[in-house]
């Protein structure tokens, strides 16, 4: 079987995957021969060195065919793509137009977002007041693993997401990012208990989140893994270890253990980069992490979060715009 089209079993080229059934994907434990070959694949695929994962655009906002194509296969490989661009203007449209032409259209909105619904990622300065400066994206702290929206019920998982960078932090805020589909390969051969631990429906809970009013968000179960409509895989976790409930079984600690082991061992398939004025990173939502910073206090950090209910794709299936709210930022 062709290269491309084992990769097609786990990741969206067209609209004929859109109606895969569970049983046809790589993912499904009970389809190890599927599993195989799209392993084979996957690691034949995929890119040694994070320079790999860069397309360079002339403008994100106006993709070229060629451009646009570059992305999409990119994200099709690796869940991410990197892009760079000579656009360093302060232009809040930027991830709405960029996500529009790769299939990301239901964007999710937050209560710490701006009113467009893309977040500005800068300091909360002291004097300023307000919620924003007791969530670490808005601050200069290191952030551990995870991925967007961890706490979000079923309805609203974090599918896609685009970070696009206006000014870089004077020093420091590196960012790391590894594709779940390489951790859940990790996982699965040295033990698929382990995976199927991580798919059950309450393998992660986050607990109720409070404040003055009462319950500002209800608990939240769900899996660490779990399949898209299509049959692509999706990952929802953290590596906080405080306000986390994990199932309380020994295959499910086991694997939470391996995966905070696994990715603390920096393999190969971690990928770390400084993002410059004019960079950014479309992805399907997978892991990622950032080390701490000091900001020029000239020209500090910024830079523009946009988060989504789809997942990257061609733009030819994208479904109708629906805008969602949701009452919680990450942490």
């Amino acid at each position: 079987m062709p290269l491309l089209c084992r990769l097609r079993s786990a990741n969206v080229f067209g609209g004929d995957e859109m109606n895969m059934r569970a049983s046809d994907s790589s993912f499904d434990l009970n389809r190890p021969d599927l599993y195989a070959a799209w392993r084979v694949a996957k690691r034949a695929a995929h890119p040694a060195r994070v320079e790999e994962l860069i397309v360079d655009v002339a403008d994100p906002r106006a993709l070229t065919a060629t451009e646009r194509a570059a992305i999409l296969a990119m994200c099709a490989r690796t869940n991410m793509s990197l892009y760079r661009s000579p656009v360093t203007a302060e232009d809040k449209e930027l991830p709405r137009l960029l996500g529009a032409q790769l299939g990301l259209r239901r964007l999710d909105t937050n209560w710490l977002a701006d009113e467009d619904g893309v977040s500005s990622i800068a300091v909360s300065g002291d004097d300023e007041g307000g919620p924003r400066a007791d969530f670490i994206p808005y601050t200069n702290k290191p952030i551990k693993w995870h991925t967007d929206g961890y706490y979000h019920p079923q309805a609203r998982r974090i599918e896609g997401m685009i970070l696009h960078c206006v000014r870089s932090a004077g020093e420091g805020g590196v960012s790391g990012l590894a594709d779940h589909e390489m951790i859940y390969m990790a996982l699965r051969d040295a033990n698929p208990d382990w995976v199927r631990a991580l798919m059950a429906p309450d393998a992660m809970t986050i607990p109720e989140r409070t404040d003055e009013c009462g319950v500002a968000r209800p608990a939240q179960s769900g899996p660490v893994f779990y399949l898209r409509a299509d049959g692509g895989l999706q990952m929802r976790y953290t590596a906080r270890i405080r306000s986390i409930e994990w199932r309380n079984d020994t295959p499910t600690r086991a694997a939470v253990a391996f995966i905070e082991q696994l990715l603390a061992s920096n393999p190969p398939w971690v990928f770390r980069l400084l993002m410059q004025p004019g960079m950014g990173i479309v992805a399907n939502n997978v892991p990622h992490d950032r080390t701490g910073f000091t900001d020029d206090p000239v020209c500090p950090r910024l830079l523009y979060r946009a988060r989504y209910l789809d997942h990257v794709h061609d733009e030819r299936v994208t479904p109708p715009k629906v805008e969602v709210h949701c009452a919680e930022d990450s942490l």
